[in-house]
């Protein structure tokens, strides 16, 4: 019988950063990709990032887990619907040889897809409960969110209601490497009982791993925000959400091809989200 990736489900994952207040450091197919020197069209190339994502992905700490694509593991692939199915089908078939010169086959990784619980999937019925789930990570907990500029979580929604406060720390919409070590100076400030939220691409699983090491619980999280617009609205295409920059794979089929237009996204006047900042490093 062929040996098969060792992944937890989505679901899982939450409940485990939840409960034993874990950090985790995602790896989807644009960090898997960029390893292998393949640049992001938010992320330019830097041979050092690459360094530092196989630095975190080789990582075996207690308490960081780290994320893999769901679709690594040939059960799971049913789950999604679709154009997701068609592209994790064809995505695995590529590059299965290689992750499993990449990866540990005897070690438990864990879904990366956790931001990701609601358009690809054919089953939606289980939404809701996840959601709860999910929300339970920052639960009655000091937050701080490390995200890109405009990229606003939580702002029009209930998404971090259940927190007890929020704090946020802005960082570039795109290329958030080329600030990495005043961001990372900037999040050694934040009390060490405080969760820390990331929303910075390939940034933030490298952020996750260091603030990991420096004592915190860091939580790469991504675009779960968008996820939960598009749950809140019943979306069944990947849909522009307004305010809110859009740096993940739909953006594209929306022609929204340029850095310029990527970076268009609306001012907001939304003044709760603007007493939450404590730092901006653009």
């Amino acid at each position: 019988m062929e040996k098969k990736f060792k992944i937890a489900s989505s679901i899982d994952t939450v409940r485990k950063i939840a409960k034993d207040r874990c950090s985790i450091a995602r790896f989807g197919d644009g960090e898997l990709g960029y390893i292998k020197k393949i640049g992001l069209y938010f992320q330019d190339y830097n041979e050092e990032m690459a360094k530092r994502l196989k630095e975190v992905l080789d990582s075996n700490e207690e308490k960081l887990l780290i994320g893999l694509p769901l679709a690594l593991n040939p059960e799971f692939i049913n789950l999604y619907t679709g154009y997701a199915k068609e592209y994790w089908t064809e995505w695995t078939k590529k590059n299965e040889e290689e992750m499993k010169k990449m990866l540990n086959m005897d070690k438990q990784y864990y879904s990366t897809q956790i931001s990701r619980f609601y358009l690809d999937y054919a089953d939606k019925s289980g939404v809701a409960e996840y959601v709860k789930e999910l929300k339970n990570i920052w639960k009655d907990r000091d937050v701080v969110i490390i995200e890109g500029e405009k990229s606003r979580l939580g702002t029009g929604n209930d998404l971090f209601d259940d927190a007890k406060s929020i704090s946020r720390i802005l960082g570039p919409a795109e290329n958030a490497y080329d600030k990495y070590n005043e961001i990372l100076e900037e999040a050694k400030k934040i009390s060490k009982d405080k969760l820390i939220l990331l929303a910075l691409g390939p940034t933030a699983t490298i952020l996750a791993y260091d603030l990991y090491k420096l004592g915190y619980q860091a939580v790469d999280i991504g675009h779960v925000d968008i996820e939960y617009e598009w749950y809140l609205r019943k979306a069944t295409t990947k849909i522009k959400i307004e305010g809110k920059y859009m740096g993940e794979s739909g953006v594209m089929n929306q022609g929204v091809e340029s850095k310029e237009k990527r970076l268009d996204v609306q001012d907001t006047s939304d003044s709760r989200y603007e007493s939450q900042i404590i730092a901006k490093i653009l």
